[in-house]
């Protein structure tokens, strides 16, 4: 009589588990090429070839809407109507030429010159920038931005989030070369 005993084969479960660790992790880079794309179309500054600038605001000339510390993107147009807040380098040959003004537009054109004027002021501003000075208008406001914007600034957190971002990026490339658990039946 002879026995033979059958030695348990392993059984490999985890192929639907590495299936969908795999598909996940496309998703997730999809998901931040979009949003790279999506931020590089909106916010990729002009001297990159962008249409949009960033305005960090000092004073107090368009309170109530705009406070000192607010960074503003502002978005270049083909043209500009009054109403409008637009931010515009003040023109060569004047006092203050190259100076980055953040104001309302209230009369004038593109062509000959726009009449601006601070939301907190009662008399209209010396400059008349044409559309050539123009950086863009008001996209969006992020309030207290200096704030963000001084923390970058500052090497020991700039290399604090720097290894945050290393820790992070191994232990969640260590999750997707796991072994694939076995069970025996």
């Amino acid at each position: 009589m002879s026995s033979s005993i059958a030695t348990p084969r392993p059984v490999v479960v985890a192929r639907p588990r590495l299936r969908l660790r795999r598909a996940r992790t496309v998703t997730l880079v999809g998901a931040q090429l979009a949003i790279v794309a999506m931020l590089g179309w909106y916010c990729l500054p002009q001297t990159l070839g962008g249409r949009a600038d960033f305005v960090l605001v000092s004073g107090t000339s368009m309170l109530p809407r705009l406070h000192t510390g607010d960074l503003v993107l502002v978005e270049h147009q083909t043209g500009y109507h009054i109403g409008e807040v637009i931010a515009y380098r003040i023109p060569e040959g004047q006092v203050g030429a190259g100076f980055v003004v953040i104001h309302r537009i209230i009369g004038g054109n593109g062509r000959t010159g726009w009449k601006t004027q601070g939301d907190d002021r009662t008399a209209a501003d010396l400059w008349h920038p044409t559309n050539h000075d123009v950086i863009g208008h008001k996209f969006l406001r992020i309030p207290d931005a200096w704030f963000v914007l001084r923390i970058f600034h500052m090497p020991v957190l700039l290399g604090l989030f720097a290894g945050c971002a290393v820790f992070f990026t191994i232990v969640l490339i260590g999750e997707g070369d796991a072994e694939p658990e076995r069970a025996t039946t």
